[in-house]
């Protein structure tokens, strides 16, 4: 039986939850500024895992498509996200991150057929101010190179997002064989950027090793599998506004598991992000053309262009 729409929202906001656990993964468990390689920890085995449990290769055209996606999804987004959370101050990287929603509203117009509207619009905005009163804080200049950095990141996201939800998935392959592709891919890609820039691998004691098995497994092997899951059966633009539940998430452990404090402001801004978050999920089930949202699993038509008008884009 098909799970619900409120049970299937709910399995693919667990990604965002689990990526928002890695910061204190990372700076409680792994070994220090070893960013690429802990990117690499992250895909690669994953990668390998989920192929070995799904035992499907890529086949034609699907050989490169999956290559951009691993690309876009995270061999270009991991060193991109890392670089610019190493060189802009406190959350910078998180509120230039939160845009997203928005840069998805404008490709589902171009790639998808979607119409943006007033209210995904302000939705985005609304997302993204309360993510920066949860995670900005009172810091020096800014570094251009981690602005763009965090700019590209958030873009190479978000078209990856899109284009998984334009070109669907080839005939009897399901998501856990799709995100095994692209987790490989971008492994692959990290690999060498990774041994260029930070040399041989570390060594890794207890703590590290429980660390990277929980990236590889949960934060990255599951969570990813639940996003590429959602985006297949909801609409890109929902997909992206449960984004917002990353750095939420990584607040929260802050002050549950780290001691850190929770402002007022924080928490109104924690209202607003998830508020923002809710209302993404409540757009209307039409396209721009007014007609049903038909699956690609249901039509047949992996890449159909007849998919959801959601008011508001994750």
């Amino acid at each position: 039986m098909a799970a619900s729409r409120p049970a299937l929202i709910a399995l693919t906001a667990l990604a965002p939850v689990s990526w928002g656990t890695t910061y204190a993964v990372t700076t409680e468990l792994l070994p220090p500024d070893r960013p690429l390689f802990t990117g690499l920890m992250r895909a690669l085995p994953a990668g390998l895992l989920l192929l070995g449990l799904a035992r499907v290769l890529p086949r034609g055209a699907w050989w490169w498509k999956a290559a951009v996606l691993g690309a876009l999804n995270i061999g270009a987004f991991f060193p991109l996200l890392f670089l610019s959370a190493y060189r802009l101050p406190g959350g910078m990287a998180a509120v230039v991150g939160s845009v997203g929603p928005l840069l998805v509203v404008g490709l589902s117009a171009l790639l998808l057929g979607q119409r943006p509207t007033l209210r995904s619009v302000l939705t985005g905005l609304v997302a993204a101010f309360g993510v920066s009163l949860v995670v900005l804080r009172a810091a020096g200049a800014l570094d251009a190179l981690g602005v763009l950095a965090a700019l590209a990141s958030t873009a190479s996201m978000s078209t990856g997002t899109v284009l998984t939800k334009r070109w669907g998935r080839p005939e009897g392959v399901g998501p856990l064989a799709l995100t095994g592709w692209q987790l490989t891919a971008g492994g692959l890609l990290i690999a060498p950027l990774a041994l260029l820039v930070e040399g041989a691998p570390p060594a890794l004691d207890g703590p590290a090793v429980s660390g990277y098995l929980y990236l590889a497994l949960a934060n990255t092997a599951v969570a990813y599998w639940l996003w590429f899951r959602g985006i297949g059966r909801l609409s890109a633009t929902q997909v992206t506004f449960l984004g917002p539940l990353s750095p939420l998430t990584a607040a929260v452990v802050g002050w549950a598991a780290l001691g850190e404090a929770l402002t007022p402001v924080q928490v109104a801004g924690m209202a607003l992000a998830f508020g923002a978050t809710a209302a993404g999920q409540l757009a209307p089930r039409t396209t721009g053309r007014g007609r049903p949202f038909r699956s690609a699993e249901r039509n047949g038509r992996k890449d159909s262009m007849d998919v959801t008008v959601t008011a508001l884009r994750r």
